[in-house]
């Protein structure tokens, strides 16, 4: 089950596309979609996630609870949608290509996925821009 929240005036029109979309991102990788709540938000709601839970005190585009089971994914993802804006201006992206990427990253993360060394960001890049290509071939 894949359910969206808002804690923010942003929604996602498409709430069904879009779970389809992340139940295809999670079997391309030989798992299976347990429960995937992602939250959005704003940069203070995410911060203030941040700081109570991580003890970080500065803004993210997203913080990702994993509560997977082996091949069982489940977790919550939050997103900050001010970070995405400003990460899609920032690197001159469109806003839908960059929220999917920073959907995938979260995803990814539960499968197993990690982006600390150099090595890890690559794979995670990769990765991330092949799930944003199987968003689009199946529109």
């Amino acid at each position: 089950m894949i359910e969206f929240h808002y804690e923010t005036d942003f929604k996602i029109t498409r709430e069904t596309y879009y779970a389809d979309w992340v139940s295809r991102v999670i079997e391309s990788e030989l798992s299976f979609p347990s429960r995937i709540d992602y939250i959005f938000c704003d940069d203070e709601y995410l911060l203030s996630i941040n700081q109570k839970y991580l003890d970080h005190d500065t803004y993210t585009d997203i913080i990702t609870f994993d509560y997977s089971s082996g091949k069982q994914i489940e977790g919550d993802i939050f997103i900050s949608v001010d970070r995405v804006k400003e990460n899609a201006e920032r690197y001159e992206v469109d806003f839908e290509d960059e929220l999917l990427r920073v959907m995938a990253h979260g995803v990814l993360h539960l499968i197993g996925y990690g982006d600390k060394t150099k090595d890890e960001a690559e794979v995670m890049r990769a990765k991330e821009e092949k799930k944003i290509k199987m968003f689009h071939v199946e529109q």
